[in-house]
């Protein structure tokens, strides 16, 4: 039987919410707020929703046990809060955590007193919202260590009816095709073969510089293709 991971995320507004709800499908997630009504809102979408407040040890510790695989800390409450919380969670011997911060201030307090992971939910948000606004072909992306990164480029017209292989990405682009998508399609083509034909509207995921997923994105002329023998 396949492991669920065991989940806590504590603090339920807009981000701690969402979260939690698309974490569901594939953890177990036990939900916290000091809020009944965030509570009551969630409890139909996670495996357990409670009533705790996250800034008492006691009362953490009635609920969250070191058993967890993380715990996510997404308190609005004011910066004391969160820090009580990860503080809290950290002694009580959660292994990997995940803390909310306003400021890089914010964020050296968490660390220091035990969150694993800070994250920025606003400005990571607001980085792919400008990402995508710059670059109309980009989709999304994750940034890789170095200069390297994945990216989902939206298919430039002039590829259309072509194969992947015909298309020398490799070469002339320096990036590599790790899947494609179909826009109106939910499912993935894996590592897609040199025959694969790209058709409209298809999305490709690609690994490579920036520089180079960029050109290719607004490419509008096709480059020289591999010759059919």
């Amino acid at each position: 039987m396949t492991h669920r991971k065991q989940l806590c995320v504590i603090g339920l507004g807009q981000f701690g919410s969402e979260l939690a709800r698309n974490l569901a499908g594939d953890c177990e997630v036990l939900a916290l707020d000091l809020d009944v009504q965030r509570v009551d809102e969630i409890a139909d979408y996670v495996q357990r929703a409670l009533v705790v407040d996250a800034r008492d040890l006691e009362a953490l510790r009635s609920t969250v046990s070191e058993d967890f695989d993380e715990a996510i800390v997404s308190m609005g409450e004011g910066l004391e809060a969160s820090i009580l919380c990860t503080l809290h969670l950290s002694r009580l011997g959660v292994r990997s955590i995940r803390a909310k911060a306003v400021t890089e201030d914010h964020a050296s307090i968490l660390r220091m007193v035990g969150a694993s992971h800070v994250i920025f939910p606003e400005r990571e948000t607001a980085r792919r919202v400008a990402a995508q606004i710059v670059r109309p072909n980009l989709v999304d992306y994750l940034p890789l260590e170095g200069e390297y990164l994945v990216q989902d480029v939206l298919l430039p017209d002039v590829f259309v009816g072509r194969s992947i292989g015909e298309l020398r990405l490799r070469t002339h682009f320096n990036a590599l095709v790790m899947a494609v998508r179909t826009q109106d399609a939910p499912y993935f083509v894996f590592l897609p073969s040199p025959d694969y034909v790209c058709s409209q509207g298809d999305v490709l995921v690609m690994i490579g510089r920036k520089d180079d997923l960029d050109a290719l994105g607004a490419t509008r002329s096709l480059p020289p293709l591999q010759e059919k023998r």
